[in-house]
């Protein structure tokens, strides 16, 4: 009984002394709150008013802005082409490193009285360089009979006869200029001249494409190109090179051997759409001794002429093949009716020959000679300038 007492009362004790310490805790915490220290009041801003806002206050808000100008693109920079007349100027003597043809009928003509191995001689050399069988007896022919009308062993005057008959046979009567009118549409939609190049690959015809385009430019003429060389990987890529450097649009086609025909007829629509004064088409470089290759030439013409008619046929020849660039000439002309002759490569050759003969046989004038590597090395071709650099 006395046991039962003790624990009871033990418990008892605990019991009062749990409920004093958390009596205690209770007062401490209520304590520290009481004695903490208010918390700091957030300044009131003034609202302004929208007449502040929008008068007085803004203006002067304004002023301490810095006004940054927005950025101006630059303008692209284009070459600048050299014009026909300065290229004349300037291309002039390197036409005369043509003049081996020269060189050797003036060492000839220069023995003055000429025998009859000396005449043979001079018949060769004209055959080799390419004028053909029946101008080099039509020259033969007539200088023999104007030496001895005038009686004349002089080879400055001989050199005189000579130049009169060659200017004769490359024939300053034809006319070399190139057809680049802007006509109408049968719906009355301004059309662009349209220029068509054709020519077998190794003439230099994508090149010459682009030394022209940049000829129309230096011209103030609006140009866009047709990239119609599907076959070959890298000539819409060379031929949009050609463009960029002069800001010309080149219209092609991102897949490899696709249809040049319709290459050729979205060149000349865009052309008629962005009122272009001239579009340059350029053509695969096929051989002239497939039939198949030469038929979708053909083609292409056809389906650039459902958009309007096409003004030039130029055929890019190198002037260093001779009678092979003549049997080019042939087969071509049959298929797409040439209208004139581009010559390359006519610097340095001894075929300069192959001018007259082009021109005898296909009745069209050679209308422009590419004379170097450089960018604007292309011009007119002038007959006088021709015959007095191969004679000098």
């Amino acid at each position: 009984m006395t046991e039962f007492l003790t624990s009871t009362l033990a418990i008892i004790i605990y019991v009062v002394l749990g409920l004093a310490a958390v009596a205690g805790v209770g007062f401490a915490v209520a304590k520290s709150r009481k004695e903490l220290p208010p918390a700091p009041q957030r300044p009131q801003l003034e609202t302004p008013k929208a007449s502040e806002t929008h008068g007085e206050a803004a203006e002067g808000a304004l002023e301490n802005v810095e006004t940054v100008d927005a950025p101006v693109e630059a303008e692209p920079e284009y070459d600048k082409p050299e014009t026909a007349v300065g290229r004349m100027e300037r291309l002039r003597s390197r036409l005369a490193g043509s003049g081996r043809l020269g060189a050797t009928l003036l060492a000839i003509l220069s023995k003055g009285d000429l025998s009859e191995a000396d005449w043979e001689e001079f018949e060769d050399t004209l055959l080799m360089a390419d004028l053909g069988l029946d101008a080099t007896e039509e020259i033969l022919g007539n200088l023999r009979k104007a030496v001895q009308v005038k009686n004349t062993t002089d080879p400055a005057e001989v050199k005189e006869l000579l130049r009169a008959e060659l200017l004769k046979q490359v024939n300053p009567e034809l006319d070399r200029s190139l057809n680049l009118s802007v006509t109408e549409t049968a719906e009355g939609k301004r059309h662009p001249a349209v220029v068509l190049m054709v020519g077998v690959n190794g003439t230099g015809k994508t090149t010459t494409v682009g030394k022209l385009a940049r000829l129309f430019v230096a011209e103030d003429r609006k140009v866009v190109l047709g990239a119609a060389d599907t076959f070959r990987a890298a000539a819409a890529e060379q031929l949009t090179t050609w463009g960029d450097r002069v800001g010309i649009e080149t219209v092609r086609s991102e897949q490899e051997g696709a249809d040049p025909a319709s290459v050729a007829f979205d060149a000349v629509k865009r052309g008629q759409e962005v009122e272009a004064d001239v579009v340059l088409v350029d053509t695969a470089g096929r051989l002239q001794n497939k039939s198949t290759l030469m038929d979708e030439l053909g083609k292409v013409k056809r389906v650039m002429e459902k958009r309007g008619p096409v003004s030039e046929v130029l055929l890019v020849l190198d002037a260093t093949t001779g009678q092979n660039g003549l049997r080019q000439a042939q087969v071509f002309a049959e298929v797409v009716d040439v209208t004139g002759v581009v010559l390359t490569k006519l610097d340095g050759s001894a075929k300069g020959g192959v001018v007259v003969s082009v021109q005898r046989e296909l009745g069209v004038p050679v209308k422009l000679v590419g004379l170097g590597e450089g960018a604007d090395d292309l011009a007119p071709f002038n007959p006088a300038d021709f015959v007095d650099a191969i004679l000098n």
